[in-house]
């Protein structure tokens, strides 16, 4: 039986913004300046509304600022100082998109959203990656150290084939740099500090102890960490920092969305929603993911069909679970808890083991109008395109990826024109800014105007 459940209805988005993040959000140009490989972290499962503009603004003036207007590489003159190649500031300016949490996505979709984003994003090296993975983490640490097929003493051949090259190694393919230093950014509970754990006792020999602290709750971290090293040879370090939220997540409906989207991972702190419209989207979600038998239904006895109805559905998950208050009435606020928690674990896993293959109808074509998904970001309308099998299937998810891109893109730009995506409380701020720059300008020419006479 496929299940149809409408749009919910969702709160407005908060506003989660404390003082540490403002804090490392002014700090960024700075540690920028002393970093050669930027590590931004996404959560899979949101891949696109885990994307934070205010640091994508900070690492795109970095890059400019080291001559990566594109990805075309331009050859060094002749008069340029060797000095000028190595780390530390010089040519290694390497942007690494890792997306966390592989195991909660289907994998059938992992392909064709690299090939999106290469398609979209040719100068962003995306990477798959499972902190409890030791095969992801090995591959990582790799990228960053493994031995190179470039020697920098023949320059000109370097730069033919940097970009051929550019993702089997980092730190060996500049040997003159005495030492390569990585930044790890991101939005809050993405998996920086696990992941730092993880390349510090992949890279370094013998027992490595913790070096930082992980927390399951958004703001554990908030302060940039001492330098980690994650290599003896060649030398890697690392620093960790806070995770930094949107000072605000938008107005209208696409910014409640994007609210309830990082609420669920555990993105911004859930006592600011109420606990029943965040299962309600799940419940939403996960009926796009699997239409036909959505991954709670493992939850619920043998032949239970997919709910459209959220009071219904925490009901019977009270009932089978005998959360119960007295006098026999169901407890779904504590199912409603219950089963947020349940799908940021096992859960996951669960919604990520669907098929690739729909079921058909008995004249080999898809349901009418069947919503498909992949991840929380993704969603289309199943087409003929869709009827395909191997390389024609993985073709028609990109190109539905990538329509979904653009519409993400499309819409963040709309946004940013429109002033939506600032709160009333910035745009006073804003405001205020500019009338005190007026007036300092007119001091300033009154001043100088009394000091010519």
């Amino acid at each position: 039986m496929m299940s149809v459940m409408s749009f919910p209805a969702l709160p407005s988005a908060p506003s989660w913004f404390p003082g540490h993040m403002n804090r490392f959000t002014k700090q960024l140009p700075a540690l920028l300046s002393r970093t050669d490989v930027v590590l931004e972290l996404r959560d899979s499962r949101l891949p696109l509304t885990s994307i934070n503009n205010n640091l994508e603004g900070a690492i795109n003036k970095w890059r400019a600022e080291r001559g990566h207007h594109s990805t075309h590489v331009t050859p060094p003159s002749t008069t340029t100082s060797r000095n000028a190649f190595l780390g530390y500031g010089g040519p290694i300016c390497e942007r690494i998109v890792v997306l966390n949490k592989r195991d909660f996505v289907p994998e059938w979709g992992i392909e064709p959203f690299k090939r999106a984003m290469k398609a979209k994003f040719p100068d962003q090296t995306v990477h798959f990656a499972s902190c409890n993975k030791p095969r992801d983490i090995r591959s990582l640490s790799e990228m960053l150290v493994s031995m190179s097929l470039i020697f920098w003493t023949c320059l000109p051949l370097f730069f033919v084939t940097m970009e051929l090259t550019k993702n089997v190694d980092i730190a060996k393919r500049n040997p003159h740099a005495t030492e390569m230093n990585v930044l790890v950014v991101g939005m809050p509970n993405v998996g920086k500090s696990t992941l730092l754990n993880s390349l510090r006792n992949m890279g370094i020999p013998g027992r490595t102890p913790k070096a930082l602290q992980t927390s399951a709750q958004p703001g554990h971290t908030r302060a940039i960490s001492t330098r980690l090293k994650l290599s003896e040879d060649p030398l890697v370090y690392s620093y960790d920092s806070p995770g930094v939220m949107l000072p605000f997540l938008g107005r209208g409906d696409r910014g409640a969305e994007r609210g309830v989207k990082l609420a669920l991972i555990a993105g911004i702190k859930e006592s600011l929603y109420d606990i029943e419209a965040l299962v309600a989207y799940l419940l939403y979600r996960l009926n796009v993911l699997n239409p036909i038998s959505p991954a709670y239904l493992t939850l619920l006895p043998p032949g239970s069909h997919p709910f459209t109805d959220v009071e219904d559905f925490l009901e019977h998950l009270a009932m089978r679970f005998n959360m119960l208050l007295r006098g026999g009435k169901k407890d779904t606020v504590r199912a409603a808890k219950w089963f947020v928690e349940w799908w940021r674990n096992e859960g996951g896993l669960v919604s990520a083991s669907v098929p690739e293959n729909l079921p058909t109808g008995s004249d080999r074509t898809h349901a009418p109008l069947l919503r498909r998904g992949w991840g929380f970001d993704f969603e289309w309308t199943v087409d003929a395109s869709m009827n395909s099998i191997g390389g024609g299937f993985e073709s028609a998810v990109q190109m539905k990826m990538e329509e979904c891109i653009d519409e993400s893109m499309r819409a963040a730009s709309e946004d940013e024109r429109s002033g939506v995506g600032i709160s009333t409380t910035q745009e006073r701020k804003r405001s205020w800014q500019e009338k005190q720059s007026m007036r300092a300008a007119k001091s300033k020419a009154k001043f100088a105007a009394r000091k010519a006479a």
